[in-house]
């Protein structure tokens, strides 16, 4: 009994799991090969088509361009900025505690209640932005329905959104660094910017590393809810992602077939990034 007991207690998670992620995935592979006719009653079979389809689609090519953009540019900005605002609330300034206590607070809400907030935010007519860049510059901006501040918009509804994240780590990194290496760089006379980039910095490699494939596991697929509260993809496919394209795909236009397809390379994306990081990635790494 007590070496069936652990196989029984995780029966239904095993149910569960094979119900929900094993046989969907299955089902949606096997979907990338086939087409469904019109009415829905027939698959056909069309081996690699889909795919060879999916590469000569223009608005497919154009899903992977904005992607690209869009992944990179969030990549880029909330480690940065997290890295730069952990330094802050890492120093002993007034009111740093409330700060570090707040600072969660947009991670803790879901994507698309931030696309809400954002919408708000950047609405033209009675938007808080637009009204703060009209005072000194005389701005009005149509953040959401031109092009580029479509694009610049949804990358920082979601750098907000995810900036929280990287900060908590970046902050627990940095108080586990040892105060003697600060230390003897003060008395090797290193100024301010050499200490943060040759010293703190590359201690924080692994702490890095980790939140860049979070980050862009993250912004490939959770940018969503995001886009599709904020900008449904425009103006003219500008803001379309690949998850986004896959949606439209699968849901607003039904083609059950291409949209399979698209799940099946999403996969092999998330898959080939992640062992390319943790294969050449992690030599870079620097552990203490």
């Amino acid at each position: 009994m007590k070496r069936v007991l652990p196989y029984l207690l995780l029966f239904p998670t095993f149910v569960i799991i094979t119900l929900f992620i094993y046989w969907p995935a299955a089902y949606s592979l096997r979907l990338s090969f086939y087409r469904i006719t019109p009415f829905g009653n027939r698959m056909v079979f069309v081996g690699l088509r889909n795919f060879q389809r999916l590469f000569q689609n223009p608005e497919y090519l154009n899903a992977i361009k904005v992607t690209v953009v869009y992944v990179l540019a969030s990549l880029f900005l909330t480690i940065f900025l997290a890295f730069f605002i952990a330094l802050l609330l890492n120093m002993n300034l007034p009111g740093n505690r409330i700060f570090r206590a707040l600072i969660f607070t947009p991670y803790a809400i879901s994507p698309a209640i931030a696309g809400v907030l954002w919408s708000f935010l950047l609405n033209p007519v009675v938007g808080h932005v637009n009204y703060i860049l009209s005072k000194p510059f005389g701005l009005q901006v149509e953040w959401l329905t031109t092009k580029p501040y479509a694009l610049i918009a949804v990358i920082i509804a979601t750098v907000w959104k995810t900036l929280p994240f990287d900060i908590i780590f970046y902050l627990a990194g940095l108080q586990d660094i040892p105060q003697e290496l600060i230390e003897a760089s003060l008395v090797e006379g290193a100024n301010s910017w050499a200490r943060t980039w040759k010293i703190v910095f590359p201690l924080l490699s692994p702490i890095t590393f980790y939140l860049v494939i979070m980050n862009l596991v993250s912004f490939m697929f959770s940018s969503f809810a995001i886009i599709d509260v904020t900008t449904k993809g425009g103006p003219g496919n500008y803001t379309t992602t690949l998850i986004y394209r896959l949606y439209l795909d699968a849901f607003a236009f039904q083609k059950t077939g291409p949209a399979a397809a698209q799940s099946v390379i999403l996969f092999l994306i998330m898959a080939i990034v992640t062992i390319f990081y943790f294969k050449f990635g992690e030599r870079r790494v620097h552990y203490q």
